[in-house]
């Protein structure tokens, strides 16, 4: 495993089925973020099963959820036909968003960031999230962070840096599936965001994750 994009995407296409149905409820985070916020078009980048495109359905009339495993890709089609939402589902990379510059209002970049490598690839999709948003748009965006109960014991929780790693998927019967993951300290993941073209707006650690809220400059271009 090491988190290039086929790489994932082989990881995601062979658990789609089985880490579907155990993503059923959007995060809380998200939840308090897009409370009372609205948009002409959002983007769910690594939407998953798609839990979070259905909510920025009622969000905007436009709806774009981005994955690269396309059998992941095939159970959020199957969720939004399930529950009535509409969205347009395409296969990309979170380093290369296929959208236009300055088209999103409203972003949801959650549990991706972390699956991304090298550091520099992890930046460039913070760059082109930038690229997507809106003068005035706003994003969340989330990493697992060291300060998780699952990596306590690790020497570097809660300090300066993060560490690379591979958590395991058990499949029903017992097959295990490596996932790579980028564990972000909490000061690694500002300056991330500090090295990127976002503006962080609030950052802060919630449920062994970190979260920002971001916007970009408003004086670019």
């Amino acid at each position: 495993m090491d988190g290039d994009v086929a790489d994932t995407a082989r990881t995601y296409d062979r658990i789609a089925s089985h880490f579907a149905a155990t993503r059923e409820y959007a995060w809380p985070e998200v939840e308090t973020f897009l409370d009372g916020r609205r948009g002409r078009v959002a983007l769910d980048v690594g939407c998953g099963n798609g839990r979070h495109t259905e909510l920025l359905a009622d969000r905007a009339p436009r709806v774009v959820g981005i994955d690269v495993s396309r059998g992941l890709l095939d159970e959020a089609r199957a969720r939004a036909a399930e529950r009535g939402f509409d969205a347009a589902f395409l296969q990309g990379d979170a380093a290369a968003l296929p959208l236009c510059a300055g088209t999103v209002d409203l972003a949801v970049y959650v549990a991706t960031l972390h699956h991304l490598a090298p550091r520099a690839r992890r930046i460039a999709s913070l760059d082109e999230l930038a690229r997507v948003l809106a003068a005035e748009g706003r994003a969340v965006v989330s990493a697992w962070s060291t300060v998780h109960d699952r990596f306590a014991d690790r020497e570097s929780g809660g300090g300066e840096a993060g560490f690379d790693t591979t958590v395991d998927w058990t499949l029903p019967g017992g097959e295990t599936v490596p996932r790579f993951y980028h564990i972000y300290a909490p000061e690694e993941f500002r300056a991330d965001l500090d090295a990127s073209r976002l503006v962080a707006h609030d950052v802060f650690v919630s449920s062994g994750n970190c979260y920002a809220v971001v916007g970009v400059d408003e004086r670019r271009g």
